[in-house]
């Protein structure tokens, strides 16, 4: 003879209700659980030199590389050396485009071009494993009215180099290798890190979330003892 049907809810009606404290706790402690077991995401990047274009008081990423764009008399061009995903990320030259910072001791001329000139080789972050970024300069350079950016940088920041398909590698010489290399977060001559920031062991949000799901536990099983007597 078969045993009857017993509906869903007939089943959950006979199974003694669970503390809100204690069904708290442990959803406290799987949240912790999968924040402890994530492990750290390495995201990969490019190792270059970005081409930038000053837009009054701020830069903006430019549309075409340095070999096409053919910056017009009093304009300023940035390139800063960095390791980033995608333009959206790419880091931007730490010295804001002042014109006349950079170039307001040079005289204008007939058929020439005042292009200023900010080159931010970046940080010990990003540089090549072996390599120390020298510092970062600014420079004037005066060039005929039909130059180009590229033509600009290389009558101040020489000796450049360019790869097969025409990609600035390296201004002033750095860095001596690579050329656009893909690269992890954790690759490069990475500066140490300090002792309260990722990878070093728990965070002390972890453990004070790990303290808050032990009492929670502690006081469920309390809570739970003293209806059973």
């Amino acid at each position: 003879m078969h045993a009857p049907n017993r509906s869903p809810l007939a089943a959950v009606t006979r199974t003694p209700a669970r503390s809100p404290l204690l069904a708290l706790a442990v959803a406290l402690g799987a949240v912790l659980l999968t924040l402890l077991g994530a492990a750290p995401a390495q995201a990969a990047g490019y190792r270059y030199w970005s081409f930038w274009q000053g837009d009054g008081t701020r830069w903006v990423y430019a549309t075409e590389g340095p070999a096409t764009a053919r910056p017009e008399d009093g304009s300023v061009q940035g390139f800063r050396f960095s390791v980033s995903e995608d333009s959206a990320d790419s880091a931007r030259p730490r010295r804001a485009p002042d014109f006349t910072a950079v170039c307001g001791t040079t005289p204008a001329k007939p058929g020439e071009k005042r292009i200023a000139l900010v080159i931010d080789p970046g940080t010990r972050t990003d540089a090549p494993a072996g390599e120390k970024p020298p510092k970062a300069r600014t420079a004037c350079a005066r060039v005929p009215s039909a130059a180009t950016a590229a033509d600009a940088l290389a009558t101040a920041a020489k000796p450049l180099r360019y790869n097969g398909q025409a990609l600035l590698c390296a201004i002033s010489g750095y860095p001596a290798a690579g050329c656009g290399e893909q690269v992890s977060s954790t690759s490069g001559a990475a500066e140490p890190r300090a002792e309260d920031e990722p990878g070093k062991g728990p965070s002390l949000g972890a453990i004070a979330g790990g303290a808050a799901v032990a009492a929670l536990a502690g006081a469920a099983l309390w809570q739970s003892r003293r209806r059973r007597r």
